[in-house]
């Protein structure tokens, strides 16, 4: 422990010029005169620690010194800060945070920050992720109710291992204790997330080629094919990523969409239908004959407005 926080101190001083040492106590959980036997002991390594007096006083890395940033080139350390900030903010994690003031040490000076990632999504509750990632850490069983695509609800306990955010939402996968197999959750369908105190044995193997392969694509794929309108062209193309597109000379576009069981994908109806007269279905068929009749069981609903 106490190696630990002579290094976290030691790149706090290289991010910082002065910090006092009733702050390194307070952030360390120590006393003061603890801090100033962890100084004591990081200027007999060798690193050179300035003691500055007066009111804004405090210890500081003398002017001038670096670590060696042979390792790594700025793009590297400043692409891994990038993504890191972003873990850091999800899930509130001090010891990304920590990384981050490492890596910030050997970083290149005065660079502005031209990429951002934001991992945080508006259907996934933030504590419901801490809850997994904590549960991943520390072996802990998690249990959860979950909505499947059948809109049934079941309560799950799972034995979670790994998180993963693609197509802009996080699921988790592990070996669900209900079901005696390897499932993956989607976790805005997750309900009532908690972390229990039951652990589990981290014997989970996590094959690549099967751990988060796409469940909606398996089977037989058709097109479908839909007339945008132009003023519902910037949502359908947030809805319909790298598919095929062509523009018209009146403004609209028509999108070739490859879905799984399109009839069945109940998932497809409710996008086609929230795009409402800015888009057309032209194929296939019986697809519009499915969204028609959505539309009409809709209109049971506002008869007497």
């Amino acid at each position: 422990m106490k190696l630990e926080r002579l290094i976290s101190m030691i790149y706090k001083l290289l991010n910082h010029e002065v910090l006092s040492a009733s702050m390194l106590a307070e952030q360390y959980q120590v006393s003061q005169r603890t801090i100033y036997r962890d100084i004591d002991v990081i200027c007999a390594a060798g690193i050179p620690v300035v003691s500055y007096q007066g009111t804004k006083g405090g210890y500081g890395i003398m002017d001038g010194y670096k670590m060696d940033k042979s390792l790594l080139g700025s793009y590297d350390v400043n692409s891994l800060i990038t993504v890191l900030h972003s873990l850091s903010s999800v899930f509130e994690d001090g010891r990304a945070q920590e990384t981050i003031e490492r890596l910030q040490s050997i970083g290149a000076e005065h660079q502005s920050q031209n990429l951002l990632v934001d991992f945080e999504t508006h259907r996934t509750p933030p504590e419901a992720l801490r809850y997994l990632r904590a549960g991943i850490l520390e072996h802990r069983i998690v249990r959860f109710d979950y909505i499947n695509a059948q809109n049934e609800r079941t309560t799950r306990e799972l034995e979670p291992v790994r998180l993963h955010f693609k197509y802009s939402n996080w699921y988790i996968y592990g070996f669900c204790r209900t079901r005696q197999d390897y499932r993956e959750f989607r976790l805005s369908r997750m309900i009532d997330v908690s972390l229990t105190d039951t652990t589990y044995q981290p014997l989970h193997e996590l094959p690549e080629e099967t751990a988060f392969a796409d469940n909606s694509q398996a089977g037989e794929v058709e097109d479908v094919v839909i007339r945008v309108r132009p003023e519902a062209l910037a949502e359908a193309l947030d809805q319909f990523h790298q598919v095929d597109t062509e523009f018209h000379a009146d403004g609209s576009m028509t999108m070739r969409i490859p879905v799984c069981h399109p009839l069945k994908a109940r998932w497809l109806w409710s996008i086609l239908l929230s795009l409402g007269s800015g888009a057309e279905v032209l194929e296939p068929p019986l697809l519009r004959s499915i969204l028609k009749e959505q539309l009409q069981n809709a209109l049971k609903y506002y008869e007497e407005v």
